[in-house]
C-alpha cells in the first residue's frame, strides 16, 4: 500500500486493463508509479473482467493495424515475464453479405498492410471448415491467420502483478474526485468533466455476453486449439464469438452492443432485452445444427464505454493541465485486445509528451468539436443499441 507522503512520477487513475497496462509500462521504465482504483481490484463493474475477449487484425479502420500488431507481440512479452498464458492463438473469420461496406473495408486493410488472408465463397468456406460454418449464397467470408482469445480478468491481474514487481504501488477502494495542479473507462466522462470541465461524448452501455451449448459429439470441432476460428458477422446485427475455451462444451456467441446505462446506477440486466431472436436465427443458420439455438446456457454482463464514432479517446486534457494529464477512455467494446500497445502509448505520452506508432488525430478530444459524430466513416456503425 502506498504511503500518503510518497512522491510519484506518475499516478494512474483506474485499474482496469488500460490503467493496469499503463502502470506496467511506466514501472518498467524505473519511474515511481501509483495506480488508484475506486473499487476493489479485479471488480466486475466495468469493462475489464470476464472469461474471454477476441483479438483480430481485420479492422475496417486501417489506423488500428499498428496497435493490434504491436499488441500481439506485447501480449507474448508480458506472458514471458509473468510465466503463464493469457493469450490463446486462433484463426479469425469475418463473414457478411458480399456488398457489406465494413467487410469490404476490412479486406482493404488486409491488402494495404499485407495481412495474410483469403476471401472465400459459400462452397470454399464449407470445405475449409468441413461444414462447421455455413453462410448464404450471397455472403462471403474473410479468413485471416491473426485471431485469438484473451483471458481478461487474468490479463488485468497479470499487468497489475508485473507493475508491482517493477516497483509500482497499487491502491484500491480509492476514488479520485479532484485533481489539482502542484494523470481513465466508463467513469472517464464524469471525472474529466469534474477536473477539466470537458464534456466527453462517452456513453456507457450495459452489454450481455451469451454462451450456447454445442451438441453432443461436436464439442471438439468448436474448441480452442484446433482450427476453429474466432469470428465476426457483419450486418444489421453485428455478432461475434470465440471457440469453446472457458466453459467446455459451450461456445460464446454474442451481439456487439447493449443498452444505455449510468455506470453508478446500473440495472444489472433488467434494463434491456438481449436480441435473442436474431441470435437464435444466426446460430441456426451458421453452425449447421451443431449448436443448440433454443436458448443460451449462460449469460454475463459487462460495460462498453461508447464514443459516437466507436473510436478511442487518447489525448492530453489540456487547459491549465497542459500535457500533465493524459486521458485514455471510450474504448467502445473493442479496445481490450489493444491494451498492451495502448498502455505503452499512454505511458509515453505521460513521460515524454509524444508517442511513437500512433496517429493521434483519430483519437483527439477535439474531433468532437469539429464534428459531434467524430471521425467520418464510409461504413455503418458496428455497435447495436437494444
Amino acid at each position: 500500500m502506498a504511503d500518503s507522503g510518497t512522491q510519484y512520477d506518475v499516478i494512474v487513475v483506474g485499474a482496469g486493463v488500460m490503467g493496469s497496462s499503463t502502470a506496467y509500462h511506466l514501472a518498467k521504465t524505473g519511474n515511481k508509479v501509483l495506480i488508484l482504483e475506486q473499487f476493489d481490484f479485479l471488480h466486475h463493474r466495468g469493462s475489464s473482467h470476464g472469461e474471454s475477449r477476441t483479438i483480430r487484425a481485420t479492422y475496417p479502420e486501417d489506423y488500428y493495424h499498428s496497435l493490434v500488431m504491436e499488441s500481439y507481440e506485447l501480449w507474448q512479452t508480458a506472458e514471458a515475464e509473468i510465466g503463464y498464458r493469457v493469450y490463446f492463438p486462433a484463426e479469425q473469420l469475418d463473414i457478411g453479405h458480399s456488398d457489406d461496406k465494413s467487410l469490404a473495408a476490412a479486406v482493404d486493410t488486409c491488402k494495404k498492410h499485407s495481412i495474410p488472408h483469403l476471401v472465400l465463397d459459400r462452397e470454399q468456406l464449407a470445405e475449409k471448415y468441413s461444414g462447421r460454418v455455413e453462410i448464404p449464397a450471397d455472403w462471403v467470408a474473410v479468413w485471416s491467420k491473426y485471431g485469438g482469445v484473451i483471458k481478461p480478468t487474468k490479463a488485468v491481474s497479470m499487468f497489475q502483478t508485473l507493475a508491482f514487481k517493477n516497483g509500482a504501488d497499487l491502491k484500491d477502494n480509492a476514488e479520485v474526485v479532484e485533481i489539482k495542479r502542484d494523470g481513465i473507462g466508463a467513469w472517464a466522462r464524469k471525472l474529466v468533466k469534474s477536473v477539466g470541465g470537458i464534456e466527453l461524448p462517452i456513453q456507457p452501455l450495459e452489454a450481455t455476453v451469451s454462451y450456447w451449448r454445442i451438441k453432443e459429439g461436436a464439442e471438439g470441432e468448436y474448441a480452442i486449439g484446433g482450427d476453429f476460428p474466432t469470428f465476426a458477422s457483419y450486418g444489421d446485427t453485428y455478432i461475434y464469438g470465440t471457440p469453446s475455451l472457458e466453459f467446455p462444451g459451450l461456445i460464446k456467441v454474442a451481439v456487439h452492443g447493449g443498452h444505455r446505462c449510468d455506470p453508478d446506477k446500473r440495472s444489472w440486466g433488467s434494463g434491456g432485452e438481449l436480441p435473442i431472436t436474431a441470435l437464435k436465427e444466426w446460430i441456426e443458420g451458421r453452425f449447421g445444427g451443431r449448436v443448440d439455438s433454443s436458448e443460451p446456457v449462460s449469460t454475463q454482463l459487462c460495460m462498453y464505454s461508447m464514443t459516437p464514432d466507436e473510436d478511442f479517446v487518447i489525448d492530453f486534457l489540456g487547459g491549465e493541465f497542459g500535457k500533465d494529464v493524459v486521458i485514455g477512455g471510450g474504448f467502445s467494446g473493442h479496445g481490450f485486445k489493444m491494451s498492451p500497445a495502448i498502455g505503452r502509448i499512454l505511458a509515453d505520452l505521460a513521460l515524454k509528451g509524444v508517442a511513437e506508432g500512433l496517429e493521434l488525430k483519430y483519437f483527439r478530444i477535439a474531433r468532437f468539436e469539429e464534428n459531434p459524430k467524430g471521425n467520418v466513416k464510409s461504413f455503418a456503425d458496428q455497435v447495436r443499441l437494444h
